[in-house]
């Protein structure tokens, strides 16, 4: 049985996991450099006194704190994305001489939720995984199971 759709779209769905990891990666890059640059630093200390000066050091300390807890939330997404990346590249192959649908169909629907709930990619893996419980094989054409002594008429029981 031909499964197609499901390789096109397990397909599709690895190249835009990979490309949100790529990304991912960037913006972790671009936000620790500004976090530790200390001219970006100095400024973003004046404009936030320029915008609330009754701040003191201690709260401008928490707000830097806030910005590590965003990194690490940062690293959060790049394990999923990575995690969904594997599950998906298992299910395909799974799925590709239609070895284990079912096998394959589980994997893509846990790679659909560590990819994000509502996300293009996780939509595409959820498809994917459906498409994989549901396919069924073609019927086997009964005829080659009616002997050839009966000539297809009705067989005694």
């Amino acid at each position: 049985m031909s499964r197609t759709a499901e390789k096109v779209l397990s397909i599709l769905s690895v190249v835009l996991t990979a490309i949100g990891v790529f990304v991912s990666f960037a913006a972790l890059a671009l936000f620790n450099y500004l976090k530790s640059d200390t001219l970006i630093k100095e400024e973003f200390e004046a404009e936030i006194l320029l915008a609330d000066p009754t701040l003191t050091p201690d709260q401008i300390e928490i707000i830097y704190g806030v910005f590590g807890i965003v990194g690490g939330f940062m690293w959060l997404i790049i394990i999923s994305l990575i995690v969904s990346l594997i599950l998906t590249v298992i299910g395909i192959v799974n799925i590709w001489n239609n070895k284990n649908p079912k096998l394959a169909g589980i994997m893509f629907i846990i790679a659909g939720l560590t990819a994000g709930i509502i996300s293009l990619t996780s939509i595409l893996l959820y498809i994917v995984g459906i498409l994989c419980f549901t396919k069924k094989p073609p019927l086997i054409n009964e005829s080659q199971f009616v002997d050839d002594k009966y000539d297809g008429t009705m067989r005694p029981l």
